[in-house]
């Protein structure tokens, strides 16, 4: 693979993982579309390396909050604060995830790749995802920091565990489950991305034994370009996405994900 090809990377990467529109989808179609062989597990880990770093550096002061309140947990007699009820929400969602994840990876890695079965998730969820933002009112901020707001933490993280399955969106399915449970755009797309570090970081750990065991090979310059390409535009993509949610909300993805469906169908 060239620097050109892991730059085309990167990029899909970058504005994928953070946009409603599935990132696995497309990292598994890219192979297909450049003509390229599949750069294998620990090119795939090289890229969400880059949208982790983005993360980590665009929320860093909410990271640094979510982990101290994590600690101050385990001390029981103190009262329970907002920030403390976030760090609890947020591990609820995690744990959820990774519990029915675990369940669900064999299946979603054997039968989950089909282009046929891509563009059904891309267009069933992309209509979910549409219906959700339109039939169902924006309550006030601060929703999911509300005492009995742990089951709303818990279902967002269930049904994250769907984005298995490319074309369902990882950050499309918490966005649809949060504007079910009428969770405002803003919240929901903070809580989204912060949601993803955990998971990503768990998915390396994951991955790790391939990678040992693998013996992909690939242009080191390559996968560097890569990696900050994803970074950059990773954090351009978290910066003008939460600026612009409030305004555009979520049926210009929706569309988008019925156009990428329909040219998998007629063009893989």
């Amino acid at each position: 693979m060239g620097i050109v090809e892991a730059s085309i990377y990167g990029i899909i990467q970058g504005l994928t993982e953070f946009l409603p529109v599935s990132s696995s989808g497309h990292l598994a179609l890219l192979p297909s579309i450049l003509t390229i062989k599949d750069p294998g597990v620990s090119f795939d880990l090289a890229m969400h390396l880059g949208t982790a770093l983005a993360i980590m550096c665009y929320f860093h002061r909410d990271i640094y909050k979510l982990i101290k309140n994590a600690f101050l947990l385990l001390d029981f007699k103190s009262p329970m604060t907002s920030d403390k009820r976030s760090s609890l929400h947020m591990i609820i969602a995690t744990f959820s995830t990774g519990v029915i994840a675990l369940c669900l990876k064999d299946f979603a890695e054997n039968y989950g790749r089909d282009n046929s079965f891509i563009a059904f998730n891309l267009v069933f969820f992309g209509a979910l995802m549409w219906i959700s933002d339109v039939k169902f009112k924006e309550r006030e901020e601060g929703e999911l920091l509300k005492k009995e707001s742990w089951k709303s933490a818990l279902l967002i993280g269930i049904f994250q565990s769907f984005a298995l399955f490319p074309g369902v969106s990882r950050s499309g399915i918490t966005l649809t489950t949060a504007r079910f449970l009428s969770i405002s755009r803003n919240e929901a797309s903070r809580f989204s991305f912060l949601l993803s570090l955990p998971l990503i970081i768990g998915g390396a750990l994951l991955k790790y034994p391939e990678i040992v065991k693998g013996n992909e090979a690939f242009n080191l310059m390559s996968c560097f370009m890569g990696v900050f390409v994803s970074f950059v535009v990773g954090l351009l993509t978290i910066h003008y996405f939460l600026k612009f949610i409030k305004k555009i909300g979520l049926l210009p993805f929706a569309i988008y994900r019925f156009i990428i469906a329909l040219l998998v169908i007629l063009i893989l």
